[in-house]
């Protein structure tokens, strides 16, 4: 789940584990012996590198990235380089009761007059999270990325989470939803702490609509100052066999329950 620091240490990540590959689509193909193809299922997520990567190339259809997510493997790359896929231990999660508002993130919330929403502007989030700004390189949201996240949003299982002031669009983040799991992609923030309120609303909803745990895929300190912790892949795994079980909220969300703010 990413702000600027986030994508930074994903991207040394992601870096770090091309270089030892040589930056090589065949010799990655080789160190990690697995490229999806058609309907073949993802490998055990045991099987993963040091840093966490677990297949090389195949496409960003629904079906793949539904299976993917749900095997505790999320797609990670950038343009003209193969798609990545990738399962870290440790994985970062937050369980929505361990969420950290403090006093001053609701004052700021509360004053500067937010409204959150769900799936509104689902294309203008991911863009918004997309975009590159001051100091950063590049993006990992790619075209094809969006694309497919897009689609899956018609599907009923990619959704926003919107922060509006005066009815301008300031902050958000995106995701994907199965069961009782909110899988968190990357969020942006044009004003001050607008994606973090999107956040607080976003666990606000979810503890409503009993899901147990939002994937953060990627620590940062950022994260873990809002409550977010670190578990191990297999802990991961674990809780994620349980919250896929639960039957979720499909389909278009709505605003059920307003921020204790």
């Amino acid at each position: 789940w990413l702000n600027i620091q986030h994508l930074i240490q994903k991207n040394r990540l992601w870096l770090r584990s091309l270089r030892s590959l040589r930056l090589s689509q065949t010799n990655i193909a080789k160190e990690i012996n697995y490229r999806p193809q058609g309907t073949l299922p993802f490998p055990s997520p045991e099987l993963a590198n040091a840093d966490g990567l677990i297949a090389v190339g195949g496409d960003l259809s629904a079906a793949r990235l539904i299976k993917a997510y749900q095997s505790g493997i999320f797609p990670w790359y950038s343009d003209g380089d193969p798609i990545l896929w990738w399962t870290p231990d440790p994985r970062c999660v937050l369980f929505p009761e361990n969420l950290k508002i403090s006093r001053s993130l609701k004052k700021s919330i509360r004053s500067k007059g937010f409204e959150f929403q769900f799936d509104r502007a689902f294309s203008t989030v991911i863009s918004e999270c997309a975009a590159i700004r001051g100091g950063e390189e590049g993006t990992w949201i790619t075209t094809e990325m969006n694309d497919a996240y897009c689609y899956l949003q018609t599907l009923g299982f990619a959704h926003s989470v919107e922060t509006w002031q005066d009815g301008e669009l300031v902050g958000g983040l995106y995701g994907i939803a199965l069961g009782g799991i909110f899988f968190g992609e990357s969020m942006f923030s044009r004003v001050t702490d607008a994606s973090k309120g999107a956040l607080a609303f976003l666990v606000s909803q979810l503890k409503n609509w009993h899901f147990t745990m939002i994937d953060c895929q990627v620590t940062s300190t950022h994260l873990l100052s809002l409550g977010a912790q670190e578990i191990s892949r297999a802990n991961f795994m674990t809780h994620l066999e349980l919250a896929l079980k639960l039957p979720g909220k499909p389909g278009c969300w709505k605003k059920e329950v307003i921020i204790d703010q």
